[in-house]
């Protein structure tokens, strides 16, 4: 089965994919620092047996059964967070097989519900992550009050509990140096922007996560039709930035020279590959570049460094690493 961002979606010339994400707690237990190996796995298979017959069918994995490396590559797949990558004994994953739907277990809470879905699409997002979330709210007790709303481990995610996030590239923005003024912008309506790969400050490829950071007070669809409008302003202004970038010899040499190398390159540094494949991304979204924008997008998840070394069990080191991704991208955009 194709992964989820092997998909075209909504407006994904500029924004990559969509989540949704909803902490619960059961109400019958403490939140899960203060529990022991023991009862984060019952946790699990309270959760477990809520979900049985959910559709997508959810595949379950106890987290302390990954090595370091495989819990890092999901990590770099957005499908747990950084901090999960550690936190094995006791906890686990249920995953979709198409990797759009993943449910940590006992993480900062009892259940972190995410669904996720290729180009902007934060109604359909939220309808089955909210669909799921309705199937184990049958069968269990959460931690709810009347006048909070959910109850949470972190007090920033209290009321809906919902983060929504759109990932976008904006290439053309990154090189007018207008982030830093968007950022500013969206924090006083209530968003935060952040790089996604690399440092948050400093982000390598262009890409950037945008989205909702006030939970409590607000309807989960207010919060997203905020966060969509915001979306669709970013998108117009990388669109017009773009646009002049592209017209420009100077500009496109950029993008050519780029796709040049990634086509023929024997050795790639992880950096080096982000930064030629937001060129050639921008190539593509702009008409230069004739290559599914997904084909982009799948490269840019997969040629992730513990991610490639999953998935090719042959590399040992840095430097065979750096030759595999170039062989992988080389053979990608020859097809």
């Amino acid at each position: 089965m194709n992964k989820w961002y092997m998909n075209p979606g909504e407006q994904d010339d500029i924004v990559i994919s969509t989540r949704i994400r909803l902490a619960r707690n059961l109400d019958d237990f403490l939140f899960p620092s203060k529990l022991d190996a023991a009862t984060k796995t019952q946790i699990g298979g309270i959760i477990k047996d809520a979900l049985d017959g959910c559709e997508p069918a959810l595949n379950f994995t106890d987290m302390s059964a990954l090595s370091h490396l495989q819990a890092v590559s999901l990590a770099e797949r957005h499908i747990i967070s950084p901090e999960f990558t550690v936190q094995a004994e006791g906890t686990g994953l249920l995953l979709s097989e198409d990797e759009s739907v993943s449910i940590m277990l006992c993480e900062e809470d009892h259940i972190r519900l995410q669904v996720m879905k290729p180009g902007l699409d934060l109604d359909g997002a939220y309808e089955e992550a909210d669909s799921i979330d309705n199937k184990v709210d049958g069968k269990v007790n959460y931690a709810f009050d009347d006048g909070i709303g959910y109850l949470t481990s972190s007090p920033s995610n209290l009321g809906t509990a919902m983060r929504a996030s759109v990932f976008l590239h904006l290439p053309a923005l990154t090189e007018n140096g207008r982030i830093s003024d968007l950022a500013n912008t969206v924090s006083k309506l209530g968003l935060s922007i952040s790089g996604v790969y690399g440092k948050r400050s400093s982000p390598i490829g262009d890409i950037y996560q945008i989205s909702n950071r006030l939970t409590l007070g607000i309807t989960e669809q207010t919060a997203i039709s905020n966060l969509q409008s915001i979306v669709m302003q970013l998108i117009a202004q990388e669109k017009t930035s773009a646009q002049r970038l592209l017209e420009d010899t100077a500009g496109q040499d950029r993008v050519f020279r780029a796709l040049g190398i990634l086509k023929n390159a024997r050795v790639l540094g992880g950096t080096e590959f982000m930064q030629l494949i937001s060129l050639v991304r921008c190539g593509v979204a702009g008409g230069l570049i004739d290559i599914p924008i997904e084909k982009i997008n799948t490269l840019i998840i997969e040629m992730q460094p513990a991610t490639l070394s999953v998935t090719n069990s042959s590399i040992e080191t840095v430097a065979q690493r750096d030759i595999a991704r170039a062989e992988a991208v080389r053979n990608s955009l020859s097809q």
